[in-house]
């Protein structure tokens, strides 16, 4: 029995140890944050690669906590994004005072998502997104001296305690409506009721807010503005893709008896937010708020893959948040190392700054590429495999609406590429000298982009994980 626990619970016990480790480190005598953080990186890189050994399928706490191998998968690929946030944002995090207080914050956050991706029912799931909620939340207002932080924080709160109570909400309803929580025995108790369609579209609804699908978007880009770039990488890559990894499960193994009713309200929402997320990209100047309508477009594109309702659908949608990590962590990184020495974050300010620094503007460069879906880049396999599973269902309509938003993309990523490679700039800014740790970062980053879509057998394995 100990070492079912030890094993089927590795990802989730190996945070909990790190997180103890800081807390011990921060009541003893300290450390040098230089040295904090290479130890810190050194056990989140261990953490990844413990992921990929002794998985095994099975169930602890009476269902509640469930696993095997694909949930194991998924929760790699968010240890590898908070890696490379570890490594991307070095220098941010070593002059910040409060370093071991935000590793803290950030790991029980991850660790809240692994309970949350390995949920059996809805009162696990409920506590695990509370748990990862609420410390991102102290994470958005880290910029204490700023007043634009604190404005940040507490939109994230109150949309946060809204779509909790949505969510208890729906969960009241659907047990009245089931006479169960748990995930195994909801699926024969649904007929299609209309107290049971009230639920799930509550229910629906909460995912809708933490995705930021279209209309539940609006908390996005003040929050990514207010927040440090880190922080708002996190909530982009890793709070995102937990949710698209939870929402999977819940429309497929879940709600599967309900598949005519969340298909067409995926499609519309899908539409919405590809469209919506599109529009309001090309009016940014700011380069967070750019990037966070960005991700909201990203969202709608998630949502064609989960259409499929398949295994195709769950491949695409795993895979292409695989990228989604190494092409948004790889743009934010830019925009946080150009921050962090200059304090310029208007995309104008980035006019001709292929001059004084080729590396990030090419890994920029990438990065956008990717996030567009331009071949070779990973983000053109990742959009594609998207679109197939969605044209699975045989709705063109919904398909041609997809990739008329995948030209429309294009428009506002090639304009900061414009501006980075071809417009001209009488004062471009200065070289900027990176922490060793945020150059090798963004190598992964830019590497992961390139081989993750030239290497077919990532996708085949993503697929075998699936079956």
């Amino acid at each position: 029995m100990l070492n079912d626990f030890l094993i089927l619970m590795k990802s989730e016990l190996v945070i909990t140890f790190i997180i103890f480790l800081l807390l011990f480190i921060k009541v003893g005598k300290g450390m040098k944050n230089e040295s904090l953080l290479s130890l810190l990186q050194f056990l989140l890189l261990a953490n990844f690669i413990a992921g990929f050994f002794f998985n095994e399928t099975g169930s602890l706490f009476g269902g509640l906590f469930t696993t095997n191998a694909l949930i194991a998968f998924q929760k790699s690929i968010l240890s590898l994004g908070v890696y490379l946030i570890s490594l991307l944002f070095a220098d941010w995090l070593k002059k910040s005072e409060h370093m071991p207080e935000f590793f803290i914050l950030m790991l029980s956050a991850l660790l809240g998502m692994f309970f949350m991706i390995s949920s059996g029912s809805l009162l696990m799931f409920f506590l695990s997104l509370e748990l990862s909620t609420i410390p991102v939340a102290a994470m958005t207002n880290f910029d204490l001296e700023k007043k634009i932080s604190s404005e940040a924080s507490m939109k994230m709160i109150l949309s946060s305690a809204f779509s909790s109570g949505i969510l208890l909400f729906g969960i009241s309803l659907m047990y009245g409506a089931t006479g169960t929580i748990s995930f195994a025995e909801m699926p024969a108790m649904l007929d299609g009721s209309p107290l049971q369609i009230l639920a799930f579209i509550f229910l629906f609804t909460a995912f809708a807010f933490k995705l930021s699908i279209v209309p539940f978007h609006l908390w996005t880009a003040d929050v990514y503005e207010g927040a440090p770039i880190a922080v708002s990488s996190f909530l982009s890559v890793i709070s995102k893709g937990s949710i698209a990894f939870i929402l999977l499960t819940a429309l497929y193994k879940v709600f599967a008896p309900m598949h005519e009713l969340w298909y067409n309200m995926v499609v519309l929402l899908s539409i919405a937010t590809m469209i919506i997320g599109n529009l309001f990209a090309l009016r940014q100047q700011n380069i967070k708020r750019f990037l966070a309508y960005s991700s909201i477009a990203q969202v709608g594109f998630i949502l064609v893959g989960i259409s499929g309702n398949s295994i195709a659908g769950t491949s695409s949608v795993v895979y292409f948040v695989l990228i989604y990590v190494f092409s948004n962590l790889a743009a934010f990184g830019v925009a946080g190392a150009i921050s962090q020495q200059t304090g310029k974050e208007r995309i104008n300010d980035y006019k001709g700054l292929y001059q004084t620094n080729p590396f990030i503007s090419w890994v920029l460069a990438l990065a956008l590429f990717s996030l567009a879906g331009i071949p070779p880049t990973a983000g053109f396999f990742g959009k594609l495999f998207l679109i197939t599973a969605g044209a699975s269902n045989g709705n063109y309509f919904f398909i041609t609406v997809a990739a008329l938003n995948l030209i429309v993309s294009l428009y506002y990523y090639l304009r900061v590429i414009r501006a980075v490679f071809m417009d001209k700039n009488e004062q471009p800014i200065e070289k900027i000298n990176m922490h060793p740790s945020t150059k090798l970062g963004m190598i992964i980053c830019g590497a992961g982009i390139v081989l993750v879509g030239l290497l077919s057998w990532v996708y085949d394995y993503i697929t075998s994980l699936t079956m």
